[in-house]
């Protein structure tokens, strides 16, 4: 397949141009599709090389399809994915195979990810083995260093799975994403299954080879404390959309969304003697499947106005680095 060059800005690794990716619905005796679940609706975004955006929300918002469209897991129902100035969006075969060494993920689930019937030697070593001619000798040698950059004792290299803690088990992990270099890393909830002792452990892990190896991350979370420990960036996604964008300071500090001011406001603050206002959105989260018409949040939003019923807001830049979709703006 013929690859597609974009011009974009220089800065920008990755960039989602109104993105959308649905589910079909499948009914009657014929299987036919009656209809789509809208998991992500026409989001657009991008991030700078060196930086991490985290991108967090509600579970069933849309932000791990996001991830897994990126890295094409998944395949877009329409927009574009930008990578380093190509238009990956439908890129299939040998063209596809050699993106996916610049783009790797780590997944949620540290145990569900790794092949129990494979060493750990093994696992990390089958990207670097998939791509790259190499000795054995050469090929151990670099896996045993990925162990030590990732703080496993070399034995682990002939151990399985199973025989590590939840913790260690999400090292690995890290380990075989970093096996080709990559450029971007998707970590999808990479802490959410771990020992909350462990998480810091874990993220401090990966501050420290974004350093090293130059990574650019996106980092999904449902935390709003971890993605503020990660991030450079927040996107704030509801309902398959992003409501709001900006550097973590202007989120934590001056959120401007009522769907973000929610979130903010359930943080805990540890300090007793600071009262802290909480926000309860009232209702359940609408269905991807039949979302509201006009924005998404105005069911539940406390805000809300005649207008948000009627018209679906853009997101638009308010201050400077900061935008946000909402009609009171």
């Amino acid at each position: 397949m013929e690859q597609t060059t974009i011009k974009q800005n220089n800065e920008n690794l990755l960039e989602l141009i109104d993105l959308k990716t649905y589910y079909p619905i499948k009914g009657g005796f014929f299987k036919h599709t009656v209809g789509y679940v809208k998991a992500v609706d026409n989001i657009s975004f991008s991030i700078k090389s060196g930086e991490t955006l985290g991108l967090v929300g509600e579970s069933g918002c849309g932000k791990s399809t996001t991830g897994r469209t990126i890295l094409r897991l998944l395949d877009s129902t329409d927009g574009k994915i930008i990578f380093n100035g190509q238009d990956i969006t439908k890129l299939h075969g040998k063209s596809l195979r050699e993106i996916r060494k610049d783009i790797q993920m780590v997944f949620q689930d540290p145990y569900a990810s790794l092949n129990p019937m494979q060493m750990v030697g093994s696992i990390i070593a089958e990207p670097i083995m998939n791509f790259h001619k190499k000795s054995l000798k050469s090929l151990k040698n670099e896996v045993m260093e990925l162990l030590q950059k990732v703080g496993l004792p070399e034995d682990a290299y002939y151990k399985y799975a199973h025989e590590f803690s939840g913790g260690q088990r999400q090292r690995i992990g890290i380990a075989r994403a970093l096996a080709l270099r990559p450029k971007l890393i998707i970590a999808d909830e990479p802490v959410s299954a771990l020992d909350v002792s462990v998480q810091s452990q874990v993220l401090n892990l990966l501050k420290e080879l974004q350093d090293e190896f130059d990574l650019t991350f996106l980092f999904i979370a449902h935390d709003l404390s971890v993605v503020k420990h990660m991030s450079d960036r927040i996107g704030v996604m509801y309902l398959g959309n992003i409501v709001e964008i900006a550097d973590k300071e202007h989120i934590y500090e001056e959120p401007l969304h009522p769907y973000t001011q929610a979130l903010i406001s359930a943080i805990p603050v540890p300090d007793p003697r600071k009262k802290s206002s909480r926000i309860v959105l009232e209702g359940d989260i609408p269905s991807p499947a039949n979302p509201p018409k006009g924005c998404p949040f105005h069911p539940r939003c406390p805000k809300a106005m005649t207008e948000c019923s009627l018209s679906k807001p853009t997101l638009k830049e308010v201050k400077q680095g900061h935008r946000v979709a909402c009609h009171l703006y």
